[in-house]
C-alpha cells in the first residue's frame, strides 16, 4: 500500500558545537517509496574520535521542534563514528501515522560531550540573547556564553524528594523538610526551600556515588543555612544558576517569549490566565487549568503533561516556579561567561511561572525573587542540572 507521509521538504540543520570545529553538515531527508521509512543523511567534521549526535523534527518549517521523531535507528545516540554519508532512520509510521506535512525539517545535534545521564538533556556551549523588553526586571537584553551542561527533563517529583530525603535521613541530612505534592509524579513543593534544595542535590549525589558539589568549612554541606563553597567541576547534582536555566528554557529559539514561541495557552502549560496579555490564548481568563484544578491546591500537574521543548525538557514554563542558584540581583555588564549571579542578597531567583500565576510569568526571561532561601511555598519546585563531565 502506498503512504506518504510526509512529502519531501528542504532539511535544515543547525549543528551544536562543543568545539569550534566540530560541525554537521550536507543534511538532506527523504521518505523511501512506498514506506513509511525517512532517511537523514548527513555528514560530520572536525574530529575523529566518536561523537553523540541527537535528532529533532519540526513540521512547521522550523518554528517549532515538537515533531515526535524516538523511533530512530542508525548514526544517532552516543559513540557515531564520525565521516561522510551518515544515515539515521526514522519510523514515522510508528512515532506520526498518516500526518502529512509539507513544512518538515530536521535539526541534527552532533557533540564531543558526554551523552546526557538518563532523564537529562544536554544544553549545548555557545552564547545566546539572554533577558526582555516586555518588562523591567529581566533588562536589558544582552549575550551570555553558557558552557554546556545538563538539565533534568523534568522537574523533582515527590517520589523522588521521598526516595532521596529517606536515604538522607539515615546520612546525616536530619533537617531536610517532609516536602508535598498533590500526588506522586506531581512536583515536590510547599515546604521545600532554597537550603532543602542544595541538601537534596548533595544527598543525591552521594546516594549515586557522585562528588557533592556544595560544601561547607571543607566538608559536605548537609545541614544548616551556612553558605556553601560550589565546586562547579564536581559531576553531582546542582541547582542551575539563572543564566544556564534560560537558555535550557528557550530550548534552541531566540527572541520568543516562551520556549516554543510568543504565544501560550492551556494546551501547552498550566498557569493562570489573566486578561491583560495579549499572548495568552487561552480562552479562560482568571481561571486555573481545567484539567488540573480538582480538589484542593495545588493544582499542579503531573511533570511532562506538555510537549517538551526543542531540548527535550518539561514543564518550563507554568506547573511551578524554580528555585536557581543566584542571588536576586542587576544582571552582570558586557558579555559574561557562565554568570553566577550577584554576590550577595536578600533573595534567591525563581524562574518558569506556575499553576498560580499569570503567562505574563511564564515568560522565558521573566525573573523572580523566590524569596527568602528559608522560605517555600505551594507554588515553588525546583530541578537539578549537572556539570557535563566526563
Amino acid at each position: 500500500m502506498k503512504t506518504f507521509l510526509i512529502p519531501c521538504a528542504i532539511a535544515l540543520v543547525f549543528a551544536s558545537m562543543a568545539s569550534a570545529q566540530l560541525a554537521a553538515g550536507n543534511i538532506r531527508h527523504v521518505q523511501r517509496a512506498d514506506s513509511k521509512l525517512v532517511d537523514i543523511d548527513y555528514d560530520v567534521t572536525g574530529t575523529s574520535s566518536p561523537v553523540s549526535v541527537s535528532l529533532q523534527g519540526s513540521a512547521d518549517g522550523g518554528v517549532t521542534w515538537t515533531l515526535p521523531v524516538t523511533s530512530l535507528t542508525g548514526a544517532v545516540g552516543s559513540n557515531v563514528t564520525p565521516g561522510s554519508n551518515l544515515r539515521i532512520t526514522w519510523d514515522a509510521g510508528a512515532d506520526w501515522n498518516q500526518q502529512v506535512s509539507t513544512q518538515t525539517k530536521f535539526r541534527i545535534t552532533v557533540s564531543d560531550v558526554p551523552p546526557p545521564p538518563a532523564g537529562f538533556s544536554l544544553i549545548p556551549a555557545g552564547v545566546f540573547t539572554m533577558g526582555d523588553v516586555d518588562g523591567d526586571t529581566e533588562a536589558p537584553t544582552h549575550t551570555v556564553n553558557v558552557s554546556a551542561f545538563y538539565m533534568a527533563q523534568n522537574l523533582v517529583t515527590k517520589a523522588e524528594w521521598d526516595t532521596v530525603r529517606t536515604w538522607a535521613i539515615s546520612n546525616g541530612y536530619s533537617d531536610m523538610a517532609a516536602g508535598a505534592g498533590k500526588a506522586s509524579n506531581h512536583p515536590v513543593v510547599q515546604t521545600v526551600s532554597w537550603w532543602d534544595g542544595v541538601k537534596y542535590c548533595n544527598a543525591r549525589s552521594q546516594q549515586e556515588g557522585l562528588t557533592p558539589v556544595y560544601t561547607v568549612g571543607g566538608a559536605v554541606m548537609k545541614t544548616g543555612t551556612t553558605e556553601p563553597v560550589v565546586n562547579w567541576a564536581a559531576n553531582g547534582y546542582r541547582l542551575p544558576t539563572e543564566a544556564e536555566w534560560e537558555k535550557a528554557a528557550r530550548g534552541g529559539l531566540s527572541g520568543k517569549r516562551f520556549p516554543w514561541g510568543d504565544e501560550i495557552s492551556h494546551s501547552q502549560a498550566n498557569y493562570r490566565p489573566f486578561p491583560s496579555w495579549p499572548y495568552d490564548l487561552s480562552g479562560a481568563v482568571n481561571n486555573y487549568h481545567p484539567t488540573y484544578a480538582t480538589g484542593s491546591t495545588p493544582y499542579t500537574s503531573p511533570v511532562g503533561s506538555f510537549a517538551a521543548n526543542g531540548y527535550g525538557l518539561n514543564d518550563m514554563a507554568g506547573n511551578v516556579w524554580q528555585w536557581c542558584w543566584d542571588w536576586y540581583g542587576t544582571y552582570a555588564t558586557g558579555t559574561p561567561t557562565d554568570p553566577r549571579g550577584v554576590s550577595s542578597g536578600t533573595y534567591r531567583v525563581s524562574r518558569g511561572g506556575g499553576w498560580d500565576f499569570s503567562a505574563f510569568g511564564c515568560r522565558v526571561a521573566y525573573r523572580d525573587y523566590g524569596g527568602n532561601p528559608s522560605g517555600s511555598n505551594i507554588n515553588l519546585g525546583f530541578r537539578v542540572a549537572r556539570t557535563s563531565v566526563p
